[in-house]
């Protein structure tokens, strides 16, 4: 590890945990310092409330500055925080990796669609419990690809019904405003990776890259969907690592 080197902040997806990076985490922490936080909602944090402007403040006031900035990785979730975070911060931000993130949902109907259906699913989470959800929450063919030692199921069932309907309430992709008008903002360098099998992120990711322009990578990982650091941990942090020491 290059202590000289600017630190890797890692936020994870709905309903995970700052323990639920795999061995992504390990192999970045052979190259700098890594801090894996605790989402509003989630883990440690699961008492916290705040939308995803207010989450992007409490992350990067509690880690980084503009004196000393470090590179976030935000996966799905954890993504639109990252993008936040870049928006509201660009000083604090030394890099940016997007993994299965969108920057919002344009329509307004599909949008407003979208935040019924996070609020339905709220509530469903705190009248089944987080056992219950936690098995219907992977059974979605969005993590078909997920290998059983990936799936994280008790640190996942450690979070809080209550603390997964408030994210869900404050944070889902329902309740963000779209930020594609904002994309060509970042003059960081932005790392946006996808699953080959995941049409609808990897489509997301490559309109990304485009309106980002030439200071955004797009990488495209074969043989995995939605999780793609858990799905081909070995070649996502090669990925990575190879691009952050660039």
């Amino acid at each position: 590890m290059d202590a000289s080197l600017p630190p890797v902040v890692l936020l994870h997806g709905f309903g995970q945990t700052r323990s639920c990076w795999g061995d992504l985490a390990s192999a970045l922490a052979g190259h700098r310092a890594v801090i894996s936080v605790d989402l509003p909602g989630h883990g440690a944090a699961g008492a916290v409330e705040a939308d995803l402007w207010t989450t992007a403040d409490l992350v990067v006031n509690g880690i980084s500055s503009d004196d000393q900035p470090a590179a976030y990785i935000g996966y799905s979730m954890g993504g639109r925080i990252a993008l936040h975070a870049a928006l509201a911060h660009p000083r604090s931000v030394e890099r940016l990796v997007l993994i299965s993130a969108t920057a919002g949902i344009d329509d307004e109907a599909e949008r407003e669609q979208r935040h019924h259906a996070d609020l339905a699913l709220a509530q469903r989470i705190e009248r089944v419990g987080i056992e219950q959800f936690t098995d219907e929450w992977l059974a979605q063919p969005l993590f078909a690809g997920l290998p059983p030692d990936a799936r994280y199921v008790e640190e996942r069932c450690s979070n809080s019904p209550a603390g997964l309907a408030a994210s869900l309430r404050h944070a889902g992709t329902g309740s963000q405003a779209p930020l594609w008008d904002r994309l060509e903002e970042l003059a960081m360098p932005v790392l946006i990776l996808a699953g080959q099998d995941d049409a609808k992120f990897t489509k997301l990711a490559e309109r990304m890259a485009r309106t980002i322009g030439s200071n955004a990578t797009l990488a495209i990982v074969g043989s995995s969907g939605h999780t793609v650091h858990l799905e081909q941990p070995t070649l996502t942090a090669d990925l990575i690592t190879a691009w952050l020491d660039h």
